[in-house]
């Protein structure tokens, strides 16, 4: 593992190389498609990427924490939290599994 991450610098030069827009238009696109997103997920609506996976938000409720250093007891306010889901798909890719070589199985 390089342990490299991508940036949304690094986002938009792969759609300006690909895709062939300006680098203008692949950040302005890039831009869009991650606002959009984020505005379903504010909405508390589930996004699914076929192939890829969902973003699910949850709801968590108010529960007894623990301070680490002093071990007392505090109150965790509820509060919702977001979650991804990787598909079948993405998993077999990340652990090396062809998916054409599962599909001829």
């Amino acid at each position: 593992m390089s342990g490299k991450t991508i940036t949304r610098a690094d986002l938009c030069e792969a759609v300006y190389q690909k895709v062939g827009l300006s680098r203008t238009e692949s950040a302005a696109l890039v831009e869009r498609v991650l606002g959009e997103i984020t505005n379903c997920l504010e909405r508390g609506e589930t996004v699914k990427l076929s192939s890829f996976g969902s973003f699910v938000v949850r709801k968590k409720g108010q529960r007894i924490g623990r301070n680490p250093k002093t071990g007392k007891e505090v109150p965790i306010s509820p509060r919702r939290v977001m979650v991804f889901k990787p598909s079948a798909i993405l998993k077999q890719c990340i652990n090396g599994v062809d998916v054409a070589d599962e599909a001829e199985a």
